[in-house]
């Protein structure tokens, strides 16, 4: 019972400041459709696979994948997709969402969902749901060329056109920082025009460049991964959800020894929020939050992850005398967003 009231008092004993990033969100585009592109799904499905493994839950993830390469005829591994030859990881789980698929995944959809101008009814699910304090990681995979990304063979998104959406999420507030990134030949002409505040931006290879896959499977008779995709993906395979790895770590990754191209990054000088030397891997591809608590005594900033309600009341201590919470920071080290 006092652990009980000692929790419905802490936000009366607390006040809690709301920081400038309290959520994460993820939007992955598969953008190519046909057997031969199974690459380019198990490329979305390999970044799906790492943010929902480091923490950001499916309600909180806008997959789009333009085809169903786990019930291709030409699947020899029915209902399953992998990314290696080795098959050490099967990356289409039984619980995957896909929220748009086949003729949804169109460059209207795509932008329609950045911008949050769906029509109405739309269902919550394929829905971007952020705001001015949720960072916001956009990964794109697929055909393309210098200014432009193929989706599905039959139309193409503009560099200009993905520039402008990005700025009009600047203007309706629709995220605090974001991350694009983007596997396809010539990536870095995708990334270049973006001038948004806040964005940073990172191509598999620059303009005039391929970018190229990493190795195929035999049985499977395609490509499973692109090379760019297959180095970040292992990269992220080390990192755990309360992992302190810096992004830069991340982008030191791609020699172009292995992934056979140039990384291309937009203009970092426009990343004002704070320095990009101090960015987390998990501020984008994990569930992060960092709030403050002042309380009485002396209690310092803690970090926030999402976890168990379970975790989170282990972690406090109550005086059972007179049924007050008090927080004991050397053990308020990750705990989850309580109920209220």
């Amino acid at each position: 019972m006092s652990l009980l009231l000692g929790v419905l008092h802490l936000a009366t004993l607390f006040q809690i400041v709301t920081p400038t990033h309290t959520n994460n969100w993820a939007v992955i585009v598969d953008a190519s459709r046909y057997w031969f592109n199974y690459r380019h799904v198990a490329n979305a499905l390999s970044i799906y696979y790492s943010v929902k493994r480091l923490g950001i839950p499916d309600s909180h993830i806008i997959l789009m994948l333009s085809d169903d390469m786990a019930c291709n005829p030409r699947n020899p591994t029915s209902a399953q997709i992998f990314n290696n030859r080795d098959r050490h990881v099967q990356i289409y789980p039984h619980d995957v969402e896909v929220d748009y698929r086949d003729s949804e995944v169109t460059v209207e959809n795509f932008f329609r969902v950045l911008t949050d101008r769906l029509p109405e009814g739309t269902p919550r699910s394929k829905r971007l749901m952020s705001d001015e304090n949720s960072n916001i990681l956009v990964y794109l995979t697929g055909h393309g060329g210098d200014g432009f990304l193929k989706f599905q063979d039959t139309e193409e998104m503009n560099a200009m056109e993905l520039a402008d959406v990005f700025q009009q999420m600047h203007e309706k507030k629709r995220y605090n920082e974001l991350l694009f990134m983007i596997d396809t030949c010539q990536a870095g002409s995708m990334v270049l025009p973006i001038k948004s505040p806040n964005i940073i931006g990172v191509g598999s290879s620059t303009v005039g460049q391929d970018s190229l896959s990493h190795h195929g499977d035999h049985e499977i008779g395609v490509y499973v991964i692109d090379r760019w995709t297959y180095y970040t993906l292992d990269y992220l395979e080390k990192v755990r959800p309360n992992s302190q790895a810096k992004l830069k770590e991340l982008f030191r990754v791609y020699s172009t020894a292995d992934i056979r191209s140039t990384p291309q990054y937009s203009n970092l000088n426009l990343f004002t929020s704070r320095p990009v030397d101090k960015i987390l891997i998990t501020d984008f591809f994990g569930s992060v939050r960092q709030t403050v608590l002042y309380g009485e005594g002396s209690v310092e900033d803690a970090p926030l992850r999402e976890g168990s309600v379970e975790e989170a009341l282990r972690r406090l201590s109550v005086d059972g005398s007179d049924d007050k919470l008090i927080l004991v920071p050397e053990n308020l080290d990750f705990v989850s967003q309580l109920p209220f």
